[in-house]
């Protein structure tokens, strides 16, 4: 067996994050009865999901702060509505809200659970690395009933930066007792997750769930799959 450790995104890799945001937010926007501020739901919806793309990946090259990104991403749909005094409490309000609805989700990723008792069972330390917030994480490990399988638990926030910064994953070396040589990352992302493991002198797995053309990567993945059980055809 080439390969010991294993480098495990958790957000869309593992653990659903998108459908169950999808979920989470619909329950907000009736939480907060903005349909008096929207006719159209949608546009609540659409604003939210372009703001969270840019400020995600704005954070995770650390050009942005924890703070703003939870702010902003609900000030820039909210401003879209139609008579709707938009303050920081609003969106600090409407964040702790949508986070609780959130990380008490158990949805999964379609052969997350069989594929991590699979890899467990065949002996490798499994290393949870992911720039989500502290607090949600665990919560959200223990509703999808993931906890048990991961020997680390390597987060941005206790790191200091994000991954893909090679510092995140000199951090995670350091707390997973790792090696280089026998370590794979495993992940959706092909930014922080694929490139930020490459940099980093380590194998890196693509999960291709959003259809990238890899192609045009800096640098081609070691592994490319299109759902999570064929990487039990690799490992």
């Amino acid at each position: 067996m080439k390969y010991n450790d294993l480098f495990v995104d958790f957000d869309d890799t593992l653990y659903d994050t998108h459908g169950n945001a999808v979920i989470a937010l619909g329950e907000t926007f009736e939480y907060f009865h903005l349909d008096r501020y929207f006719k159209d739901p949608q546009l609540f919806y659409d604003t939210y999901w372009a703001a969270n793309v840019d400020l995600w990946s704005r954070y995770s090259k650390g050009e942005i702060t924890r703070d703003y990104l939870i702010v902003e991403r609900f000030r820039r749909p909210l401003s879209m509505g139609n008579g709707l005094e938009v303050t920081e409490q609003l969106c600090l309000q409407m964040s702790d809200v949508f986070l609780d609805f959130c990380s008490c989700k158990p949805g999964v990723v379609e052969g997350a659970h069989e594929l991590m008792d699979y890899l467990k069972g065949k002996g490798y330390r499994m290393h949870m690395t992911s720039n989500g917030f502290h607090e949600v994480q665990y919560k959200k490990l223990a509703a999808c009933g993931l906890t048990n399988y991961f020997d680390t638990i390597i987060l941005s926030e206790d790191a200091g930066v994000n991954k893909p910064s090679p510092l995140y994953f000199d951090y995670a070396f350091k707390m997973s007792g790792a090696g280089k040589d026998t370590t794979l990352m495993i992940g959706d992302n092909m930014q922080t997750d694929i490139q930020g493991a490459l940099n980093a002198g380590i194998d890196a797995l693509l999960f291709n769930r959003w259809s990238v053309n890899v192609d045009e990567a800096a640098k081609r993945p070691t592994f490319v799959v299109d759902s999570l059980l064929h990487i039990k055809e690799l490992l």
